[in-house]
């Protein structure tokens, strides 16, 4: 009897035991979510997340965290050459793209306990060269690209910009049938395009969704700097956690974006139908810089506006003026050295009208450190031409555009 008491008390500490390390390997490594559940990045009032990369690191980066090189040295390789005939039907524009697309997998190391990831990507380049978004790797010691064929090859690190949450990654081989994508034109993207979105979704491997360009131009936040991202394309193709760094695909097999956030009803969950993809015409500007530099400088003017712009100002005597309400002006800054002042409504710059203040953020994104360039401002209802110098965007991520 009393052995037998004895193994039923031992037979209940195995299945205690059991479920202790059930839990603990949960919270260490969460490669594939709950289905539904979004992890935000984003303060839980804000419904537009980006799509997490499931172990968020902690502010003490392990130091095996790959270097970025910056040697100044990289050999960008060759890009893809432009689409020259596009495919009849989706199941020809998934054979013809499947091979370009990659998952990638993370390992994070916080206080001595390992994690993983998982997220998306594509090839850049016929050197190995791959895109993904800053949020797939940041943090990771150790990345595994995933092929089309299973073929996983470990990947270094190259260059990284929070700022658009991008990231350029690099294998020193490619399994076989392997090939970089055709970078399409993202200016060129209109309402009512056909799309599709591939990657990993919720690390189930690769699969196709297909919907249309539900907006253009929309303006998202990075989610790891005060700065935001202009121009992005919003989408209804089915995006969800593990479609970060992905392709958006127009019929013509081209990028025309990075599938990056989605926006989720106030209670989380997964996609309802609302999705962002960063411009792929950002991701042509920085690239090289990434590659060779391993960051990119981005331009900035020092200056602030409300959260809810308005969209039309009536200042002075001009009724029902549009522009761009400065409402902050970082002290030093290129704004305040060219003497801009709080209350003036930018209209114009470089002769291009200027409407809202993503309107002047597109701009000045789309410039580089040290050009001057004119802005026509209102300030008391008077017109002034305004001549400024841009600097280059703080490294201390101050809270200006």
């Amino acid at each position: 009897m009393e052995k037998q008491r004895f193994s039923s008390w031992r037979m209940m500490a195995g299945i205690v035991m059991i479920l202790l390390l059930t839990s603990l390997a949960c919270n260490l490594s969460v490669d594939v979510p709950d289905l539904g559940q979004v992890i935000p990045t984003q303060p839980s009032s804000d419904p537009t997340r980006p799509i997490p990369r499931i172990n968020t690191p902690s502010a003490d980066q392990p130091e095996s965290t790959p270097a970025i090189p910056g040697t100044g040295q990289q050999n960008p390789g060759e890009l893809a050459e432009p689409v020259s005939e596009a495919p009849a039907n989706l199941e020809e524009l998934y054979t013809q793209t499947n091979q370009g697309v990659v998952s990638i997998l993370t390992q994070v190391t916080q206080g001595g306990m390992s994690g993983g990831g998982a997220g998306s990507g594509f090839v850049l380049t016929d050197n190995g060269y791959i895109v993904t978004n800053h949020h797939v790797i940041e943090g990771a010691s150790m990345i595994i690209v995933r092929f089309y064929n299973n073929a996983d090859i470990e990947a270094e690190l190259v260059g990284d910009d929070p700022n658009s949450d991008l990231a350029i990654i690099r294998v020193d081989r490619m399994a076989e049938g392997a090939h970089p994508l055709p970078l399409g034109d993202s200016s060129q993207t209109r309402v009512g395009d056909s799309v599709v979105a591939i990657g990993n979704p919720f690390s189930l491997g690769t699969s196709m969704s297909a919907g249309i360009v539900s907006a253009v131009g929309r303006t998202i936040p990075s989610g790891f700097t005060p700065y935001n991202i202009p121009q992005a394309i919003q989408t209804d193709a089915a995006i969800n956690p593990g479609n970060s760094g992905g392709p958006l695909i127009n019929m013509r097999g081209e990028v025309i974006g990075i599938n990056a956030q989605i926006r989720t009803g106030s209670d989380g969950g997964g996609n309802v139908g609302i999705g962002f993809a960063i411009p792929v015409n950002i991701l042509k500007q920085i690239y090289p810089s990434l590659i060779d530099q391993g960051f990119y400088a981005w331009s900035y003017l020092g200056v602030g506006s409300p959260a809810e712009n308005p969209l039309s100002l009536n200042t002075g005597d001009v009724e029902g003026q549009r522009g761009a309400l400065i409402a902050t002006i970082e002290p030093g800054g290129p704004a305040d050295q060219a003497g801009i002042q709080e209350g003036d409504v930018v209209i114009q710059a470089e002769g291009e009208g200027i409407n809202s203040f993503d309107d002047l953020l597109t701009f000045i994104a789309f410039h580089r450190p040290g050009e001057a360039i004119r802005l026509v401002i209102l300030r008391n209802g008077e017109q002034q031409e305004v001549s400024v110098t841009l600097g280059e965007r703080p490294r201390e991520l101050l809270p200006s555009q």
